[in-house]
């Protein structure tokens, strides 16, 4: 069928059939590289097995040729360690003693002022007194949060030290705290020294004693139920 059909075509005599050529493989050489090129290895070069930073500034370059002709020749000499920072001189440990300078000025520790020695702290204090059964800190606090009437006044009022004075009874005791006044009566079998001690100040300012006695004492938070008034200078006479 091939036959007949380049009969056809050509309409003469067919051409002999051409075998089909056999591939050939072609060897390419690849170019040299640049080790290749100069024809020196890295072994010829003297750089096998070298992990040496490479030099900066580099030997030949103009920075490090400035340099060198700006120093001078002493400059050039290369000092030891002990040259640029000698160590200090250290005592032996041997002969030390903790705590004490082995010379004048060669210790760290703050200079001693005085070779007094601290003085005793004061134990001594004031005398106890056995609080009443019911009569605690928590049962004062109980008896403030009931609602009782502790100040003894339906109204604040405004209190001058003469009338202040006035109430100095055991069964009427007021005094007059940083210009607050308050009705202690209720206060008294509660008093930690003391219904004595808390008398000393009844119908008078006791703003000094109170802060020279426990200072720490929130008396504001301790009386604030039984606030009166306010402590006012006395009125001019006419």
């Amino acid at each position: 069928m091939t036959s007949y059909l380049r009969s056809w075509i050509y309409g003469g005599t067919v051409p002999a059939e051409q075998p089909d050529p056999i591939p050939t493989l072609q060897k390419v050489s690849p170019p040299p590289s640049d080790d290749e090129d100069g024809g020196d290895t890295e072994t010829e070069r003297g750089l096998d097995d070298d992990d040496s930073p490479p030099v900066f500034p580099a030997l030949n370059s103009a920075q490090r040729a400035q340099s060198s002709s700006n120093k001078p020749a002493s400059s050039n000499k290369v000092l030891s360690d002990a040259m640029l920072m000698p160590p200090p001189p250290v005592p032996s440990l041997s002969v030390r003693t903790p705590g004490v300078p082995s010379k004048p000025g060669s210790s760290l520790l703050v200079p001693t002022t005085t070779t007094k020695p601290p003085p005793k702290p004061n134990t001594k204090r004031g005398p106890k007194v056995a609080l009443a059964p019911g009569f605690g800190p928590l049962d004062w606090a109980a008896l403030k949060s009931s609602g009782a009437d502790l100040r003894g006044v339906d109204t604040l009022l405004r209190i001058p030290p003469s009338v202040l004075k006035k109430h100095n009874k055991k069964d009427d005791a007021w005094s007059a705290f940083n210009g607050k006044v308050y009705n202690m009566t209720p206060y008294l079998a509660f008093h930690p020294g003391g219904e004595k001690e808390l008398m000393r100040v009844a119908g008078r300012d006791g703003t000094k004693l109170f802060a020279s006695t426990h200072a720490w004492v929130n008396v504001d938070f301790m009386l604030d139920a039984c606030l009166v008034g306010f402590l006012v200078p006395e009125p001019a006479s006419p």
